[in-house]
């Protein structure tokens, strides 16, 4: 499991005095206040929006943690393929420990009534992996991409949520095949596009 950061960031302190919580009683207003009396702040200076703020900021840190194992001194041995499989295995590995704070979270943007927020938080994930990759494309290869990428780390996610395996093995597996099959999309999305 990936090793997770020290931060000295308030917000990160709330959140993960908050996270024990909510693996009980889900994204509430109530857990937030919690937290930020446990960590000796306020709501209106950690997170302005409430609730909200703070499932966002987890995927935030989830990003910050795996953007800490995707540094070049990590992944210079690595293909671009391998650098793009490991950064979606260590962010899941970081939120190993809060599995049931995932699946509130996801439950919890269905019921927000921002509907675009999570594919954002998502296509701003898969853009962080692309670019620690490597990959500085500006053209339809950029879109292209980070639309793929985000499919992978949405339907692996999904499949983590539910794998019992030992060592989550079954989730890497299928993350393995997805990858595979987003690199054979992505050449023959290529290669027609250059036919065309």
């Amino acid at each position: 499991m990936a090793r997770q950061s020290q931060t000295k960031d308030p917000r990160d302190k709330v959140l993960l005095a908050a996270l024990p919580d909510v693996a009980f009683d889900g994204w509430t207003e109530e857990v937030l206040t919690r937290a930020c009396k446990k960590e000796k702040t306020s709501v209106a200076e950690t997170f302005p929006n409430g609730i909200n703020d703070l499932v966002d900021h987890f995927s935030i840190w989830a990003d910050a943690q795996m953007m800490a194992q995707l540094t070049p001194a990590k992944t210079k041995t690595l293909r671009i393929s391998e650098k793009v499989t490991q950064g979606v295995r260590a962010r899941l590995e970081a939120l190993t420990p809060w599995k049931a704070a995932v699946s509130s979270a996801l439950s919890h943007h269905a019921k927000s009534g921002r509907p675009l927020r999570l594919p954002k938080l998502v296509w701003n994930t898969a853009d962080k992996i692309w670019w620690a990759a490597g990959d500085t494309a500006t053209d339809y290869n950029h879109y292209t991409k980070r639309i793929l990428l985000s499919g992978v780390i949405t339907t692996t996610t999904l499949f983590w949520l539910n794998d019992d395996s030992e060592g989550s093995e079954a989730t890497w597996r299928f993350l393995d095949h997805r990858i595979a099959d987003v690199l054979k999309i992505g050449k023959a999305i290529s290669s027609f596009k250059k036919r065309a």
